[in-house]
Parts: C-alpha cells; structure tokens; sequence
C-alpha cells in the first residue's frame, strides 16, 4: 500500500456496492455448485470422477467469471483520469510512469485475486472429495492468475489510446474474444497441418486460456477436437501470456506521458471543392468516398436513425461497406476449405465453426450500438434537446432502434454466402440453413433489445455498455457450463433446460454438432427469445416514457 493509486483505486473498488454485490454472488454460486454434488452418505467414489467432474466445471466457471468481469475495470481506469481531467494532474506529480501504472496494475489485480481467495473454500472441499492432485489445484490457479495479468495488462494499454471509457470497453471486450476464442479457430480449421504453419497456428491456439484449461481438464466431444492435445499447451499459455503481459505493460508505461495530450488530427478535405476531374477519378476509386458531403436528410426519413449513422465511426457507408466485405470472406472462406477438401471436417463441423463466428459477431458488435442509444444522450444533455424537436418519443427511439437494425441486417446477410454455397452442393442441407438463419435473426433481435433495454437505465455510457455486455455474455456462455457439466452433476433434463436460453447451442443442435445433437432446443430457444425481446422492448419503452416526463 505504499503506493498511493493502489489505495485510491483498490479502495473505491471495494467501497462500490455492485462489487459487494457481485463477491456475494460469486460465492454463494461456489457453495451451490459444491453442494448440489456433495455425497449424502458418509463413503467417497474410489475413483474421485464426481470430485474431477466438479472441479472441472468450478475451473471452467471461474475462468468465465474473470473474462465477463475483469477487463472493465483496467480498460476504463486511464482514459476516466483524461476525461475527468486528472491524468494531467497525475503525470505533473512526484510518481513517474511506472508508478501510475504500477498502482493501476495492482489495484485491478488486487480485486482479482479477491475473486480467486473466495473460490478457496470450494477448490478445498472438491480436493477434500479425493481424486484431485495438488498439482492440478496449482496449475488451475496459476492459469487463472496469469489470466488476469494478461486482460488487466491488456485493458490499460487500451484505455491509453481510447478517447472514452465506452469505447475502451468495447475494444478490451473485443480483444479478450479474440485471445479466448477467435484465436483458436484457425487450429480448428487447419487441424493436421504440419511445416511452419501448423506450428504458428498451434502457438496461436495456446494463447487461449479457454485452451489452456480444456488442455488441464479435458473436454468432451467439441474440445476435443481441437483443445486437447498431446503437446503441452498450459506451459505454452505460461510462457505466452507472462510475454504479452510484459509487452503490454511496458508499451502502456511508454505511452504515460504528455504526448497523450498531443494527438495531432488531419484537416480532411472536402472533395465536394475539388474539381469534376478528380471527383470523378475518387468516385471511380472509392466507390463511396469518405470525403464527400452527405446528402439532405428526405422529407420521410427519421432524422434520428440519420444523425445515429453520422455520429458513429461504423455508422458511416464506407466503414459498413468495408465490414461487410470481411464477413462475406470469412463465410466464402470457411465454405472453400470444406468444399476444395483442404481439411477433412463435415457440415456440422464448419457449421458449428460458423454459427460461433457469426454468433461472436453479433455480441461483440450489438451491445456497442445498441447500448448507448438513451444513456448517452442523457450523459451529454443530448436527451434535452431532442425533446425539444418536433419529435415524439416513439420517432426518437425507433430511429435510434432503425440504426442499429439496418447495421445488423447487412452484417448477417453478409455472413450468409457461406451457407448458400453449402445448399448449392447439398440441397439436403437447406432446412438446416433456414433453422440457422432463423436463430441468428432471433439472436440479433434479443440482443439488439436486450443491451437497448439495459443500456437505458443508466446514465452513464460505459456503464450501460459494460452492463449490456455482462448480461448478453452470461446469456451467451453460462448456459454452456451446464454442457460441461452433463452427466454429472447436472442431468439431461437440466442441461435442456438450461441451454433452451443459449443462442449458440440452439444453432449447435441445428447444425447437428456432436455433442448437442440428443438436446431438442428449437423451437424452444426462439420462443424464449422472441418472448425476452418482448419484455425488453416493454422495459424499453417504459423506461424511456420515465425520463421523457418532465423534471
């Protein structure tokens, strides 16, 4: 405690009540997991299985508890002190870079290993159930805390190049999805490979440490196929995640300097100006250009889904375009490599691998548009001014709605060329594809409304995005530890039910994934989520209606 930001920071972290809130939380869903699972009578299993399928599924939900949580508070911690106008304050104080970042490294650690001392009691009671070598509590926890060192370093570098706390948080989200899953999806698609490419691709994979604890603990039927292995990927993550967090951390102490305040910005050009010459060679070029003036908004378009479009950096045509086009690859992508034979895999394989990309791509993206559609207008006094319109309510809300709509739509018909080549080769595969369109649209809609919904009962934006994002990923991810967990302790009919909320499983069983095939989830899953969009949408518009009513 020498330092004096590890006081500030780590004490108003535990001073918070949602941090209470959620330690409570965290271990009363420890005791349950240990109890359902306790024997009744006084004798243990001479093989310890019940005691590795409990601690394997207690790893499993620790190391998604620090992935859902963690990365909030580092990515934020920087970039709050520039706009609050304290950073300049810090930088002209006695403590030098490394200090400040120092202090903000172990106040976010601190708070981890909070976390990882109230899941002690549950990690003894498994080793007291018998089966389990001490090595493997070690190795368990040595995972889970190089994980932490690694997003903690990984969201300070991002909040010193971030211009808000939202944004900031999107962008640490998006990394720690690409590092836990994104990254092992090229040793999926290229399983066998061998020269320098299948080795680049196996470090790649090791840097998961979603990797590293199927590697630890196993995992049946989807792991393994491409988690588990004979190679030792747990030291390859050690090794892996001590250099990326010592990168990451002296990469952030370079940047802690008034060059931070220094951010020159281009002066643009306007090709409106320009002449018919080079106008004309852009429009060839560019096909939309960046530089062009807009259009006037038309007598029967809504002003607010136009402004929406204009004030974010992927709202504009160009960014869309070029989004689109990468989805478009990567769905023709993953289609060729089935189809040319360049791996042995199956429908279901590369299905599977597509309904997780796509899936990915719709929470990484949604909850970013979707969430600040009222918290920030409230933030910035925008609200205000948008009640003074001609406007009603309703227009305000389906613009800002229609804007992220439209955003969607073209991402997922962009993602749908890999499944059309699929029906062109095996028209038997064309039920399965509408199933499949039909879960991701039912997906986008929920979260779409879900991270609206949520996002407008707060007033500040990256709290309503990093809420938006808690919610939608625990939807996402916690149904499937139940998956992990079926046979024992959970039965088939709990793993049913559980996985009924889950998006990916529902487009798993559709697809005919092993492992999810015996589980009937659809249509079951779309009536949960079109009847959660409803209560969403009402908690939108009721919410709304409340801060629309004069002060």
């Amino acid at each position: 405690m020498q330092n004096p930001i590890v006081h500030r920071e780590l004490i108003s972290l535990l001073r918070q009540r949602r941090t209470v809130v959620m330690q409570c939380l965290l271990a009363v869903c420890f005791v349950l997991l240990i109890a359902i699972r306790w024997p009744t009578e006084p004798r243990m299993a001479l093989s310890g299985l019940r005691s590795q399928e409990v601690f394997r599924l207690f790893a499993y939900g620790l190391l998604a508890a620090l992935l859902l949580i963690l990365p909030v508070a580092p990515a934020t911690s920087i970039v709050r002190e520039r706009t609050r106008g304290t950073l300049a304050m810090l930088l002209n104080s006695p403590l030098g870079p490394v200090q400040i970042y120092g202090g903000k490294f172990l106040a976010t650690v601190g708070l981890a290993m909070q976390m990882l001392l109230l899941s002690l009691p549950a990690a003894a009671a498994c080793y007291a159930l018998g089966g389990i070598y001490p090595m493997d509590v070690i190795s368990t926890y040595l995972i889970l805390i190089l994980t932490v060192l690694l997003v903690t370093s990984m969201g300070l570098l991002v909040s010193t190049y971030s211009v808000t706390s939202d944004s900031a948080v999107r962008w640490t989200f998006g990394f720690v999805l690409s590092i836990s899953v994104i990254a092992t999806l090229p040793h999926y698609l290229m399983l066998g490979t061998g020269g320098l490419t299948g080795t680049a691709i196996s470090w790649m994979r090791a840097m998961s440490p979603i990797t590293a604890m199927m590697s630890l603990h196993g995992a049946a039927d989807l792991g393994a196929a491409g988690m588990t292995t004979t190679e030792n990927v747990v030291l390859r993550f050690c090794g892996l995640a001590i250099l990326a967090t010592a990168v990451q951390s002296l990469w952030a102490i370079s940047r802690l300097n008034f060059s931070l305040f220094d951010s020159a910005r281009d002066t643009g050009m306007i090709v409106d100006d320009q002449s018919l010459g080079v106008r004309s060679v852009r429009r060839a070029v560019f096909i939309v250009d960046p530089k062009r003036r807009s259009g006037y908004i038309g007598p029967l378009t809504n002003p607010v889904m136009v402004k929406e479009f204009r004030c974010r950096k992927f709202g504009r045509l160009h960014w869309l375009l070029r989004l689109i086009a990468v989805c478009g690859i990567i769905s023709l992508a993953l289609t060729i490599l089935t189809t040319t034979q360049t791996v042995s895999w199956d429908v279901a394989g590369v299905g599977g691998i597509m309904v997780v990309l796509q899936v990915a791509l719709i929470v990484l993206i949604t909850p970013s548009l979707a969430a600040g559609l009222i918290a920030t207008e409230r933030e910035t006094g925008g609200w205000v001014l948008l009640q003074s319109t001609k406007l009603s309510v309703w227009q305000i809300v389906w613009g800002k709605l229609l804007s992220v709509v439209l955003t969607l739509g073209l991402v997922l018909l962009a993602t749908l060329p890999g499944y059309l080549v699929m029906v062109a080769i095996d028209p038997n595969q064309w039920g399965q594809v509408k199933r499949v369109a039909i879960c991701l649209l039912m997906t986008a809609l929920f979260v779409m409304l879900c991270s609206a919904a949520v996002g407008s009962l707060f007033r500040k934006t990256v709290t309503a995005t990093s809420c938006a994002y808690a919610v939608v990923l625990t939807v996402c991810a916690a149904p499937l530890l139940f998956w992990l967990g079926r046979g024992a302790p959970f039965g088939h009919r709990t793993v049913e039910a559980a996985l009924i909320v889950n998006p990916i499983a529902a487009g798993f069983s559709v697809i005919r994934v092993p492992g999810f095939t015996e589980y009937d989830l659809v249509p079951g899953n779309w009536w949960f989520l079109g009847g959660a969009s409803i209560v969403c949408l009402l908690l939108l518009i009721w919410q709304t209606h409340r801060v629309s009513r004069p002060q």
